[in-house]
């Protein structure tokens, strides 16, 4: 009889030993997985915008139509941006609000302080006058009225093909400079004869000096992905 007893005592005891420890394994659980609240809004935007059609005006002058798939504006992060995550189109207006350009990108950034686009991923334009250009990166400075890019770009035209690995034009692509290049050009029928005895290869390389980009230009190329 006190031998069954004592089997009862140690059994209950067992019990309660398992008990104990499952109560600790679920406090030991839920300690795991608690974490403190998260309080940074560094990635918030404060607008996010989908199926974005509208013209952007500068000065009282409209001068280009975006259409996006989203559009997110972050005062939060610094320098303040405009993000253009699933790709942006645009429509380029002269003063007469005829089109002068068409332009695309994969992604891109507008700090609005500096005036500044950053334009990356399969860029894209082409003009009225039939030139085309082709990158993975490119800017567009709206304080000096101009593109530039320093990776591989290429400019195709009704009469040359260039390319090179430094890029700068105004606003219109019509007074452009490729930097480092090598190209093709169209031979002027007039000239045949007068070159005929000569040979000239059909690429060129040239060097020029790089014309200095804006500090904020800089601090973005680095900064920002």
């Amino acid at each position: 009889m006190q031998s069954k007893r004592l089997h009862i005592r140690y059994s209950w005891g067992a019990a309660f030993v398992l008990v104990l420890l499952s109560v600790m394994g679920c406090s030991e659980e839920a300690k795991e997985h608690t974490a403190a609240a998260i309080h940074d809004r560094d990635s918030v935007s404060m607008m996010t915008s989908y199926g974005v059609n509208t013209l952007i005006s500068d000065s009282g002058v409209i001068k280009y139509r975006i259409v996006t798939e989203r559009w997110d504006v972050n005062v939060i992060r610094q320098p303040n941006r405009w993000e253009f995550m699933k790709g942006v189109f645009f429509e380029q207006f002269d003063e007469q609000f005829h089109v002068q350009a068409y332009i695309q990108a994969d992604t891109a950034w507008y700090y609005d302080k500096q005036k500044l686009w950053k334009l990356r991923g399969r860029v894209r334009i082409r003009n009225i006058n039939g030139l085309n250009y082709m990158s993975e990166e490119l800017y567009w400075d709206g304080i000096r009225h101009e593109f530039y890019s320093n990776v591989f770009s290429q400019v195709i035209t009704p009469e040359r093909s260039l390319q090179g690995t430094y890029f700068r034009s105004d606003e219109h692509m019509m007074n452009y400079t490729v930097s480092n290049s090598k190209g093709s050009f169209i031979p002027d029928e007039n000239k045949e004869d007068e070159t005929a005895g000569s040979t000239t290869p059909a690429d060129t390389t040239t060097q020029q000096t790089q014309a200095p980009i804006r500090p904020a230009a800089q601090k973005h190329a680095k900064t920002v992905e």
